[in-house]
């Protein structure tokens, strides 16, 4: 071959070299430069091929002797975002693939999940508290103690509570007034960018029912579980007095839901607060020879909840004994009964009382002095047992017999 068709040659390799590497698109970042380089190659020896073909007979017999070295692409820049590579030619509907933000390896939404640390240290917008006296909602940090005026997180559990296949964070938070303050159970993400936002309320406290949230627990399915409480522990109140119940909440249209568990409560057996006054008995003579005398006695119900039975006691002497008509509101038979004398009455709802008059009489012969007698009423559960009040003083009375 003369020099002239050699120079040709290498002509035509410099205008491939212009023309045809310069429209080849780089897929990828330099995390795919090697495997980027390899094809390259491949690709490079076809395509070279592909156009010594066309030079024909003894100009392709001279380039397949000549084995030059092969040459690599160009080093490749990082750029901001990655373009999908299209689908090969003769594909009719080439699948569309999402673009992809450096750093963010693929499409799929980020996870939310957060540890509780990092929700402390986190700057979050609560839904609002209820009218009144509160804490602050916007642009706050929630704590990790209860000390007064700030959002305490009291209870943190995890799981994907939205179904968009991320684990999102739920936190019980109280806002610290005095010895209680009203309670929420909130749901918090993540965004795009990383940050913690607030995703919902599940359920808060409220002055009705329920009065306090005790406990929270994700499970599998995302629902959000909430052991609620009908009546708020504190004024002498003890928790273990307050009915639970366990009502699950899910996500649903942007918001949460209660899809499980009681929706209400029942009377609270230790919600009731007796009060008794009472009448002094005074004895008289009777034509028979006993001495005879009646007590007035008021027992009113000043609580919010109902006594399924009312026991009211009166600790006179034995000699003293029940007398009459004014008896018959009793489920027992007050006559049967030793000292004190036991009258059980029934059901007292919330704001009712009951009165009394109930006779008395002392047998002839015996001989009874002047004194002081206990008249006291306590309020009873279904089973007939004894309930306890938050304020009990005011049950019992002290009366004067003579």
């Amino acid at each position: 071959m003369s020099e002239q068709e050699t120079l040709g040659l290498a002509e035509e390799f410099a205008h491939y070299r212009r023309t045809v590497l310069a429209e080849v698109e780089v897929p990828g970042p330099a995390a795919v430069r090697r495997t980027a380089r390899g094809r390259g190659r491949r690709r490079l020896a076809t395509t070279t091929a592909t156009v010594l073909a066309l030079f024909g007979g003894a100009t392709l017999g001279y380039a397949a002797m000549s084995g030059g070295p092969d040459r690599e692409p160009g080093p490749v820049d990082p750029t901001p975002t990655i373009s999908a590579s299209s689908a090969p030619s003769g594909s009719a509907s080439p699948a569309p693939s999402p673009s992809v933000t450096s750093g963010s390896p693929t499409a799929t939404p980020p996870s939310g999940k957060i540890s509780r640390a990092q929700l402390l240290d986190a700057s979050v917008t609560l839904p609002a508290w209820r009218a009144g006296p509160g804490c602050p909602t916007s642009g706050i940090r929630l704590s990790g103690d209860d000390r007064e005026g700030v959002n305490w997180l009291l209870a943190f559990d995890q799981g994907d509570v939205d179904g968009d296949g991320a684990v999102e964070a739920v936190g019980l938070v109280q806002c610290v007034l005095g010895s209680g303050g009203p309670m929420q159970v909130v749901a918090f993400d993540r965004d795009q960018q990383g940050r913690i936002v607030t995703l919902g309320r599940v359920v808060a406290t409220s002055i009705d029912k329920p009065q306090w949230l005790f406990a929270l627990d994700v499970v599998d399915d995302g629902t959000v579980r909430v052991q609620v409480g009908d009546i708020a522990p504190g004024g002498g109140w003890p928790g273990e007095w307050s009915q639970r119940q366990w009502r699950g909440y899910r996500f649903k249209g942007g918001s949460f839901a209660q899809v499980s568990g009681p929706t209400s409560f029942g009377p609270n057996p230790h919600d009731v607060n007796l009060v008794v006054t009472a009448s002094n008995l005074v004895l008289a003579d009777a034509p028979d020879g006993s001495r005879t005398g009646t007590i007035t006695v008021r027992i009113r119900n000043g609580g919010h909840g109902p006594a399924a039975y009312v026991d009211l006691r009166i600790g006179l002497p034995a000699a003293v004994r029940p007398d009459g008509d004014g008896w018959a509101a009793c489920r027992n038979d007050p006559e049967k009964t030793g000292q004190p004398v036991s009258c059980d009455l029934n059901k007292l709802g919330a704001g009712k009382e009951v009165r009394l008059t109930l006779g008395f009489r002392v047998a002839a012969g015996a001989t009874v002095g002047t004194g002081k007698a206990d008249v006291d009423a306590r309020p009873m559960n279904a089973s007939f047992d004894f309930v306890e009040e938050v304020y009990d003083p005011d049950n019992t009375v002290v009366i004067t017999y003579r």
